[in-house]
């Protein structure tokens, strides 16, 4: 489709609309290459990371001197402030690290087989706190460390996907191969998520359900003001981790390439 733009002197102008917007879309496209992600990255590390620094100080704050004290489970339960945005972001960058690892092998997408690396630590750290966490509440609100609950056990299982990713890219020199083991494995164990989400209507298990539903907050305001806190600033801490990681890999891969000697000057 073409449309016709007048100009001051009267002339008329042809634009090709199709090919305009696809040179339009085309733009997005050409982050994907890693020599145009790698500063892009650089710019919004500081832009993500100043913001979650300041999130977890006020969701900090809010959780632990600001809301008040559970009538059941007294003092002991602000350990869930860092408890449950640390399970979401565990079963989160899971999910997003199979979907990066399924983009790089289907499609043979360097950055995105990279993305799925560098998220996989990050993934791994909040899966271990939840656990760490889950662990510190559970001795006084159960009166041990640990039961083979289907809630902690698959959630025990999520720590282990992400131990075996690492410890297979790992373990294979040739790079593309690493990525396509990893991206099977990932795509594997992302059933494991669901399990994990509905394993306390599923079981009978110790573990509470939801404390954030659709239908009510099951907590007092400021608790869950200081729950979405802390949620956000894990959010964002992530992506900043992420991008740090992710340049360091570029680094790594595409040390010969003559774009990256440049980049770095």
């Amino acid at each position: 489709m073409r449309i016709v733009i007048a100009t001051h002197s009267g002339a008329s102008n042809f634009v090709d609309c199709g090919n305009f917007m696809s040179k339009q879309r085309f733009n997005w496209y050409k982050y994907a290459a890693p020599a145009n992600f790698y500063p892009l990255a650089g710019k919004l590390v500081p832009i993500f990371a100043i913001p979650a620094a300041l999130l977890f100080v006020a969701g900090i704050y809010v959780g632990f001197f600001i809301a008040p004290t559970d009538a059941v489970q007294g003092e002991s339960y602000r350990i869930l402030f860092i408890h449950v945005p640390a399970a979401w972001m565990g079963m989160f960058l899971y999910v997003l690290m199979a979907v990066y690892a399924g983009i790089g092998w289907a499609f043979n997408a360097r950055l995105a087989s990279m993305m799925a690396t560098a998220i996989s630590p990050t993934g791994a750290m909040f899966t271990f706190v939840s656990l760490a966490t889950g662990s510190l509440w559970g001795r006084p609100a159960w009166g041990v460390w640990w039961v083979w609950d289907a809630r902690l056990t698959s959630t025990l299982i999520l720590l282990f996907l992400y131990i075996g990713f690492i410890s297979l890219q790992s373990s294979i020199d040739d790079v593309r191969r690493a990525d396509r083991a990893g991206a099977v494995l990932a795509l594997v164990g992302v059933v494991n998520v669901p399990i994990i989400y509905f394993s306390v209507q599923w079981w009978n298990s110790l573990h509470q359900g939801a404390t954030i539903t659709k239908s009510s907050f099951k907590m007092a305001p400021s608790m869950a003001v200081a729950m979405l806190i802390l949620l956000g600033a894990c959010w964002l801490y992530s992506i900043a981790v992420v991008l740090v990681r992710v340049r360091y890999i570029i680094r790594e891969r595409e040390q010969e390439a003559p774009w990256l000697a440049e980049a770095t000057a």
